[in-house]
């Protein structure tokens, strides 16, 4: 390779990367990143549809909805679409494990204002001491209409500035902490808002006021569950009074913003790249692989988005990848052009999911970690996981067809394997291909610390990524048309 053609490829990895940073900075919470999804998709000329009203779709155009403000699914219609023809999926989730506020979350102890925080997934806790916390997510809020009635909406929130913190405790009160940091995620992993005697001094909660509204079903009142401290925080972001805030779904989130970063300016480092890192490379490729006027003028399929909440708590809610929300894409998809209900069955048939999620790289202080024949590296490409016990989707046919993308555009690509000895996780992928029916290989980028407050991954990697989840989309009809198995 040239040192011009290596500068240009730099350059262009360095433009994605920094679009992810982007994207990350924006997506403090799942709620978030399905906005910012938004707001990319509609300036691409995406058209949002509603799951509760009908679809009038048309071949060569494009759509999205969201679930729950959670979930969201964007998908462009081939012009040479028929009902019955394939859908090429690209999955991954916009949620990353974190601590989110209780529903209680007042906790006042040894003259401190703390706030009761539950753990979400499969977190790193022991990261999430001595770190600069706040609070994002969303508020459900009262407004008054003109002629005095109200009505709610629900309303995306995000303190800039540190709130929170959750202190370690010192080596000298606690000697066994230099053999093993173990925490206790219900006494110890308490972020501290203030201390009471500032908040008294400063008047702060008699100037709040009694809440009167939002009885609570165990009889508790608004600001009895909840700081007035925190609550005229939040209702100040949000332009109301804290009596207006009839409830939220709030989580802690660091305040260091994303980052490219090393001596060779090789890595991203940032929270939550698990799977946010994933969401931004499959959709940056749809909207890139639609973009043009004649993107879509040979399509035969549907190229398609698909990011789900909760895969870090099992998927099994009304908008993870456990409901019906892919099915029912499908499905009112291929209705909008035919009222035969086989032709569904058909079209999953013709369809091809790649289940997009993190991957475990080779850690040079744990190599033991590492099957010896599995060891996927930083800057190597996406990862095809496999695992016999179908943790992972994978099989022979859909690993070649991912694999066959990849060499025709010269992509790096790595397999990884679990050792034996070790448990297995999972994503999205068996889930799918289940509960749907749908062919599904499973992959993702590598990266480093998985489920830290702060993880990182390489920006070659990304670039890598995000350009297979493109050329998938391109070229998937034409290279299916070659398979046979089921004949």
């Amino acid at each position: 390779m040239s040192t011009q053609m290596a500068k240009e490829e730099q350059n262009e990895a360095s433009s994605v990367a920094a679009d992810l940073v982007s994207f990350l900075n924006a997506s403090p919470t799942a709620f978030h990143a399905v906005d910012e999804a938004k707001k990319r998709l509609r300036s691409a000329g995406y058209e949002q549809v509603s799951e509760r009203e009908d679809w009038s779709l048309e071949t060569g155009k494009k759509y999205f909805f969201t679930r729950n403000h959670s979930t969201i699914v964007a998908f462009a219609i081939g012009k040479k679409y028929v009902a019955g023809n394939g859908f090429h999926v690209v999955g991954a989730h916009t949620d990353s494990p974190c601590l989110k506020l209780k529903p209680v979350s007042k906790v006042s102890k040894g003259g401190y204002l703390e706030v009761g925080v539950q753990t979400y997934g499969g977190g790193l806790w022991h990261t999430w001491f001595d770190r600069d916390l706040t609070v994002a997510g969303r508020i459900i809020v009262r407004r008054e209409n003109d002629d005095g009635s109200d009505s709610y909406s629900h309303e995306l929130i995000r303190i800039e500035e540190p709130l929170m913190r959750i202190p370690t405790l010192a080596i000298h009160l606690d000697g066994d902490v230099r053999d093993a940091f173990k925490v206790n995620t219900h006494n110890h992993l308490v972020p501290v808002l203030a201390t009471s005697i500032k908040a008294e001094l400063n008047k702060l909660a008699a100037e709040n006021g009694p809440v009167e509204s939002g009885v609570a079903t165990d009889g508790k009142k608004d600001n009895e569950k909840h700081h007035p401290l925190l609550l005229r925080i939040l209702a100040n972001q949000a332009c109301c009074e804290p009596q207006d805030i009839c409830d939220f779904e709030l989580q802690a989130c660091d305040t260091q913003p994303s980052i490219v970063a090393g001596a060779m300016k090789e890595f991203i480092f940032s929270g939550r790249l698990d799977n946010l890192c994933m969401s931004f490379c499959s959709l940056k490729a749809l909207i890139d692989a639609t973009s043009s006027e004649s993107s879509l003028g040979d399509e035969t399929g549907v190229r398609m988005v698909a990011l789900f909440d909760h895969e870090e708590a099992g998927s099994n809610s009304a908008q993870g990848a456990g409901s019906p929300a892919m099915l029912d894409a499908l499905s009112r998809t291929t209705s909008s052009f035919s009222s035969d209900s086989k032709l569904l069955e058909k079209a999953i048939q013709r369809s091809f999911l790649v289940s997009a999620d993190m991957a475990h790289a080779l850690h040079p202080n744990y190599m033991d970690k590492h099957e010896e024949n599995h060891q996927p590296k930083l800057h190597g490409g996406l990862v095809i996981k496999h695992n016999a016990n179908q943790r992972y989707a994978t099989n022979a046919v859909t690993s070649f067809i991912f694999r066959e993308i990849a060499a025709k555009h010269k992509l790096p690509v790595q397999d990884f394997v679990i050792r034996n000895d070790m448990p297995c996780g999972s994503t999205i992928g068996p889930i799918l291909a289940s509960g749907v029916g749908i062919r599904t290989v499973d992959v993702g980028a590598p990266q480093l610390s998985m489920h830290s407050i702060r993880e990182m991954c390489a920006v070659d990697d990304v670039k890598h990524s995000y350009e297979h989840f493109k050329a998938y989309f391109q070229e998937f009809s034409y290279l299916d048309a070659k398979i046979t198995v089921d004949i």
